[in-house]
């Protein structure tokens, strides 16, 4: 016997028509570049772009990474005696990150495009030529990102 269908209503929800973003959208300048990745990042995930996608991806953690700040010695905290490392106080373990300018966002990712277009070459080099295309589209896809925020400028 088989067992009855129930739905939740979680598929057959009433959906406005979606409407892709215009091109003035996704290279609208915020002072941010990671806005921009992540309004590119949606598009090439409804698009099922998956090299675009893990690109951005990469990119969008590359800033955050460049955010993050060491907790240095000066960091005086009471140690909690239940969990090991861990510290006691709400937020106590919290530090302030970094804040990137503009220029700073751009020349993370242009390094990060060089080091991808970098590896591409020796992919290549050594026999692996799918690979180092795949590189290569996502060094183009940084690059568009870089070349609509110097248009925007």
């Amino acid at each position: 016997m088989r067992a009855p269908h129930i739905s939740f209503g979680l598929c057959r929800r009433a959906h406005a028509p979606s409407t892709l973003p215009t091109v003035d959208a996704l290279t609208q300048d915020d002072g941010d570049l990671r806005e921009q990745l992540r309004r590119r990042l949606g598009q090439a995930m409804r698009d099922r772009d998956r090299v675009a996608t893990a690109a951005l991806r990469d990119a969008i953690a590359a800033l955050d990474n460049a955010e993050a700040v060491d907790p240095g010695e000066d960091v005086t905290s009471a140690a909690s005696e239940y969990v090991a490392g861990g510290v006691v106080g709400l937020g106590a373990a919290e530090a302030e990150r970094r804040v990137l300018d503009l220029e700073s966002q751009r020349a993370i990712l242009r390094a990060d495009m060089e080091a991808r277009l970098a590896a591409a070459a020796t992919y290549e080099h050594h026999g692996h030529g799918a690979r180092g295309a795949k590189l290569r589209v996502e060094a183009d896809v940084l690059r568009a990102v870089l070349e609509a925020a110097d248009a925007s400028d």
